[in-house]
């Protein structure tokens, strides 16, 4: 089908598979699972983008990528010019190619899609990110002349790093305070690194960095310095984008004991300090032969995926509604469970037990059925009376969700947060109830994706920009 032009032909074209690691290797290993398009595949899977349709799927990136025209690049086999239409709009495209959840947003929405698999738009961001990074022909974005403005950006995941491009862009100077000993965000401290390498994260935080951009590591805002000591050290503007960090717990008997893990600390040793290295690195992990992870969503797929490769007897996820509705995407669910990884769907725990020492040694579940729907529209569990059981555990991960954590909050008088302690933020510019202040990501949505993260930072960045210009104005006025 060499000399397929026309979209009828576009259409008989199958969606060109990824390959992968075999299951009985990678479980060995923390390497990346998915390997990428070679060349001649992403040239195919390009072909299959339709010429001259609405291009839905415009709108359905939170960022606004104009993904016919880099699509059209690769089939042009114009690789490094894809890359770079990427990066007008993204500043992360190797980032968002691997952990974007394209088939809930731009891909969802092809016009392609609605008689077959939609366009592989993920994997064709990935090949294109990868090609300029490994070909060494990276180009630094443009940025406009300085500004003589100063504006701190808090928190450098997806969010903090993307609001920190847009405004480097416009010619601010940028600094980034980060909590933890290196940038990256949930990026770093969250996704284990067989879904996105190191590298990947650090080649594109460099790229900031040569766009002007400084960043401070450990500074908690909130601690080293406030808000308020932010703006009294010269800052024009501050935008909040920490993320929602601060794990959910069930609380319910013997919860602290010991071996029970939240699934941000467990991820952070492992992914960030590099526990699984012990004691080559300094920071150790417990795991015991028999872990249980609770919950069902990316997080618990990350966190049993990593036990995984701990390599302890069984690891088991416990889900209290069915596999139909568990939050992870399909695909993280297959990975593990070729991995070796169990699951147990309508169990719940409702109590844990300790041994002698205080270390957790079993947990009491409780089997579920599904009632009538919840107010998210999903069917609400309830426990079956009499079903109550004991299952021998010795490592507990919580993978329940993550709320906002309220240091910021306690410490910056006037910020108006929801009764979770999410900051409260107009959502079509990010601005809060703190005049030069603005929050994008976690800390306004209390949890989404990486890409909604990024697309809330741009608006904030704009917004910003107007602020910061319309200061200037009333001030020469």
């Amino acid at each position: 089908m060499s000399g397929a032009t026309s979209n009828k032909d576009r259409m008989q074209i199958p969606l060109q598979g990824m390959p992968e690691q075999e299951p009985d290797a990678r479980v060995n290993n923390f390497s990346e699972v998915p390997l990428g398009y070679l060349e001649a595949a992403a040239w195919t899977e390009a072909r299959r983008c339709l010429d001259g349709c609405k291009a839905p799927c415009i709108k359905g990136c939170p960022v606004g990528i104009d993904i016919p025209a880099f699509i059209k690049k690769i089939e042009e086999r114009d690789f490094i010019g894809a890359a770079r239409s990427l990066k007008k709009y993204n500043l992360l495209p190797a980032i968002c190619g691997r952990v974007c959840p394209q088939q809930e947003q731009c891909e969802l929405v092809c016009v392609i899609g609605k008689k077959g698999p939609a366009v592989g738009i993920g994997r064709l961001e990935r090949f294109a990110a990868d090609y300029e990074r490994m070909s060494g022909l990276i180009e630094v974005p443009e940025v406009a002349p300085p500004t003589g403005k100063r504006i701190a950006v808090v928190g450098s995941g997806p969010a903090g790093l993307t609001g920190a491009s847009e405004l480097a862009r416009c010619g601010y100077k940028v600094t980034i305070f980060e909590a933890l000993h290196r940038p990256g965000g949930v990026l770093v401290y969250g996704i284990p690194r067989f879904r996105l390498p190191i590298d990947v994260i650090d080649n594109e935080i460099e790229i900031l960095k040569k766009m002007g951009v400084e960043i401070i590591c450990n500074a908690v805002i909130g601690k080293t310095l406030t808000i308020d000591d932010l703006f009294a050290e010269g800052f024009d503007a501050v935008l909040i984008g920490t993320g929602a960090g601060l794990p959910y717990f069930m609380n319910i008997p013997g919860e602290n004991l010991c071996g029970i893990y939240s699934a941000n600390e467990f991820l952070t040793r492992v992914n960030l300090m590099r526990a699984d290295l012990f004691p080559e690195s300094l920071t150790p992990v417990f795991l015991g032969k028999k872990v249980a992870v609770i919950g069902a969503g990316d997080t618990a797929m990350d966190a049993s995926r990593t036990s995984a490769r701990l390599h302890p007897e069984k690891v088991t996820v416990y889900y209290r509604r069915s596999r139909e509705e568990a939050p992870c995407l399909p695909r993280e669910r297959e990975h593990a469970e070729q991995e070796g990884v169990e699951f147990k769907f309508l169990t719940n725990p409702v109590r844990f037990i300790g041994d002698d020492n205080y270390f957790v040694k079993a947990m009491e579940c409780v089997k579920m059925e599904l009632g009538e729907p919840d107010a998210s529209g999903r069917r609400s569990p309830r426990p079956i009376p009499g079903s109550n059981f004991i299952e021998e555990v010795d490592t507990v991960i919580m993978a329940l969700g993550f709320g906002v954590n309220p240091i910021i909050k306690e410490t910056t008088p006037g910020l108006e947060t929801n009764k979770k302690g999410v900051i409260i933020a107009d959502p079509a510019t990010g601005r809060t109830s703190r005049e030069g202040v603005y929050a994008a990501g976690d800390i306004i949505t209390g949890g989404a994706t990486v890409i909604k993260a990024m697309g809330q930072a741009k608006i904030a960045a704009r917004a910003i920009h107007e602020y910061l210009l319309s200061k200037a104005s009333t001030v020469t006025a």
